[in-house]
């Protein structure tokens, strides 16, 4: 289901009834990377993660990162925060 350098590659899976009584498959949350704190980003108006993943950890796709970070759920919730924890390159 997941590439192989995923780090939902091992993640197990189980079984659910939604509500419109279709069986789906649900994939249980990856554990958090070990990640330490490297300071944090002053937001500015229209901030994107993609372009602070890409300026801090020269990796614009590891904005999930910085959104784990925070311990935000979706990344979207960064948008209301005034300063942006940013991780260690790694």
């Amino acid at each position: 289901m997941f590439d192989s350098k995923s780090r939902f590659a091992n993640a197990e899976t189980y079984s659910v009834t939604d509500r419109r009584g279709r069986t789906v498959t649900v994939v249980e949350p990856a554990p958090p990377p070990d990640q330490t704190l490297a300071g944090y980003h002053q937001r500015k108006a229209d901030t994107r993660l993609d372009v602070l993943a890409g300026r801090y950890l020269d990796e614009p796709t590891g904005f999930w990162r910085i959104a784990e970070q925070a311990d935000a759920m979706v990344p979207e919730a960064l948008t209301l925060q005034a300063e942006i924890p940013i991780p260690v390159k790694g």
